[in-house]
This record gives C-alpha cells, structure tokens and sequence, in this order.
C-alpha cells in the first residue's frame, strides 16, 4: 500500500465514530490529495440526453467538481478499472472508453459495438450492468435480449487494450438469466470465481457460479449448494443479491418462500464459504441469520476489508458487520428512509449511494467500529442513472 494512501484513508476513519453511532460533521481535511473519483451518470432537468458529473473526494468525504465536469457523454452502466472508464451508450449498442486523468478528467478514446457478437440477426441487444474482473484487464457486458431471436440474456467476454481503449471479443459463454436482476456478478478475492443469484417472485430463483478462465473469458461453473435451513411455515430461503468478501466468503440476501409464491418475513442474511472448487456451503439458518429493515432490496456491497456489508432498497441503506463464515451481526438500523439504487464503496471506508426517486447522492465512512454522513451530503442530482467509484491514487 501506498504511504500517502495509507495517511489519506486512516485521516479518513477518524471521523467514524464506536458503537455505529452519529458523528457531527467534522471540518474538511487540510490534506489536498483525494482519496477517489466519482462519476454520475444522470439526466439533467428538461434534457433528453445523459451526461456525466465527475467528482473528487476528500478524506471526509466531500466532494469537489472535477475540471471539465460534466462530461457531455450519453451513457448509462459504467465500470472503471484504475485508469479507464467505460460507459454504455444509452442510444447505440456501443460501450465507450475513456482515459482517467491524473486530475478525474475523462478523455474519449474508442467505442466498440458490443451487440455484433451476439447471435440475434435483429440487432436487439441492450446493454445491462458492466463490470471488470479484479485485474481491470477483463470488461463484462450483460446483454438483454441478446441470443437468439431476441428472447435470452447473455454475458460477453472482452480484453481491454489499456493503450488504444478498445475491446477484443473472447467469448459469450454465459447464457439464460445472468448477472441476476440486472446486477454484476461479485468476484472471489482470487479472481476465479464469481457469483449472482436470481429471484423472480419466488418462482424462479437459483445461485449463478462462474468460472473466469486463464484468458479472461467468463464461463458457467459446475458447483453445488445448500440453502440455509428454514423457520416453521416456510418450505425454503430463496436468494437474491450476492457480495463477496476479499477471502473465501459470499453473503447473500435471503427470502422466506412457499415457491411458487414468496412467504411473509424480513429479508434476511446468509453468509456461505466457498471451497477450491467453487462449491459453496453454509451454516447459516432462520435463527442465526439477521432480519434487515429492506424489503425490497435493489443492491448490496461488501467493503474492501471485508467487514461491513452494506444493503440497499426501496426502505433505504442498512449496514451490517461481516464476519466471515460466522453469522451477519446487526448494526445500524436504517441510514436514510431514501429508496437507493446502486451503491460502492472506495478503499478508504466511503460508501456511495444513489438515489433516482430523490434525486441525492450520499456519501458515508464506515468502518466497523462507526459511521458518519460526510460534510455536504446529500448532493443534490437530478435523476442518478448510474454510478462509478475510481479509488486514488491512480495505478
């Protein structure tokens, strides 16, 4: 690690506080050098087209205008790798890529059209969430109606060429309902594996495994499961979101179900372990998993050192310690009463959250002895569509 990142992050926890409780905001650091760079993806009031605002962020977690920002750029999803980011046009079946400057900037250096690898002769593809392997070397684009005659949800492979910003094709090995409900698929700590689940209704559900190849390409994995044992009236748990942690763990959100039909309870927490294979048991069950406040959970994100989980939803953020294969432990209660729909953390204790109903982005530190909104959140954004979060300093 990086000395001055290492200053730069630990003047950030000071402003988290034991036991979970409220901290009062704190004067902004004197240290000059941000600890991330964001982006937003957004629709501006009274406009058809999207662009970017790009921020840098303090060790409190204030945010600043990055020079040139917005970023006349129509994107949705983006992803970013520590020197690029890419974006999916919102009017094309093209992902873009950019250079990240040293400053946040972004300079425009190569499109590439996604869809010509599918196999619909309609064109129909439309592109869902992107994401990179911990490499940055490896982009993933989930394509709705990308298979044949425009009926199925593929995932393409693609290497990112870090000189030029262009894509080469390695493969569209995953097909049928991938990542999810339109979320990334969560890497192991090892960059081998990587997992999503689905849950639609409590009718169709089932835990997605992928195995990332020496080349990069993502494939489907051959692995086993069991389900966390279920409370009285309840046939089965039904899984949802999924976040890996920097080891050999993944939580998952689980729902009380009667399929084909959801049953009445608190979405809750279960925490697996995942063998050499990709094999994945748990301990969890009804008793020693947590109930969350989210009933209608839109995300959930582990943090860098794998301690915090956070969860988001229709009813808000909710954060929760980690705890490896031991059991999820409450913490927070509800942080905002704000419905949020994507969240990141950077690598000095800040969760991002964004919030399209209300138009805000809040900003967190977080660590597992405290929490605290930083100085200026909420910021007010009209209509959040997507967000990266770019640590610093820059590889």
């Amino acid at each position: 690690m990086h000395i001055k990142k290492l200053i730069v992050c630990l003047s950030a926890v000071v402003f988290a506080v034991a036991a979970f409780t409220q901290a009062e905001d704190s004067e902004s650091s004197t240290n000059p050098s941000p600890v991330a760079y964001i982006y937003v993806a957004h629709t501006p009031h009274n406009s058809n087209t999207n662009e970017i605002l790009g921020f840098s962020v303090a060790a409190d977690g204030r945010l600043t205008p990055l020079t040139g920002s917005p970023f006349m750029e129509d994107v949705t999803s983006m992803a970013v790798d520590g020197s690029h980011l890419v974006a999916a046009s919102r009017s094309t079946p093209e992902v873009n890529t950019y250079a990240i400057q040293h400053d946040g900037a972004l300079t425009f250096l190569a499109s590439t059209d996604y869809s010509q690898y599918n196999s619909s002769s309609d064109d129909c593809g439309d592109a869902g969430q992107i994401f990179f392997d911990h490499t940055g070397d490896d982009l993933y684009i989930q394509e709705f109606n990308g298979s044949s005659a425009c009926a199925n949800t593929v995932v393409a492979s693609f290497k990112l060429n870090k000189s030029s910003g262009d894509l080469k094709y390695l493969g569209t090995d995953v097909t049928g309902v991938f990542p999810g409900e339109n979320m990334a698929a969560s890497f192991t700590g090892n960059n081998l594996y990587a997992y999503s689940a689905v849950n639609s209704d409590c009718m169709y559900y089932d835990i997605y495994g992928y195995l990332r190849t020496s080349s990069g390409d993502l494939k489907s994995l051959n692995f086993s499961h069991n389900l966390p044992e279920p409370r009285s009236g309840v046939s089965r748990y039904v899984p949802n979101l999924a976040a890996t942690d920097p080891a050999n763990h993944v939580a998952f959100t689980e729902q009380p179900a009667k399929p084909p039909a959801c049953a009445s309870g608190p979405l809750q927490l279960a925490t697996y372990t995942i063998d050499s294979k990709g094999n994945l048991t748990t301990a969890s069950t009804y008793k020693n998993m947590p109930d969350t406040k989210i009933a209608d959970a839109y995300d959930m994100k582990m943090s860098p050192s794998g301690k915090v989980l956070a969860l988001a939803g229709q009813q808000g953020l909710q954060v929760f310690h980690f705890n490896g294969a031991e059991p999820i432990t409450k913490d927070t209660g509800l942080l905002t009463t704000d419905p949020v729909t994507q969240m990141f953390w950077d690598n000095c204790n800040h969760l991002y959250a964004i919030s399209p109903s209300t138009g805000k982005l809040r900003i967190y530190t977080i660590t597992p002895t405290g929490f605290a909104e930083a100085p200026g959140s909420p910021v007010a954004i009209a209509s959040p569509v997507d967000l990266a979060v770019q640590p610093y300093p820059l590889p």
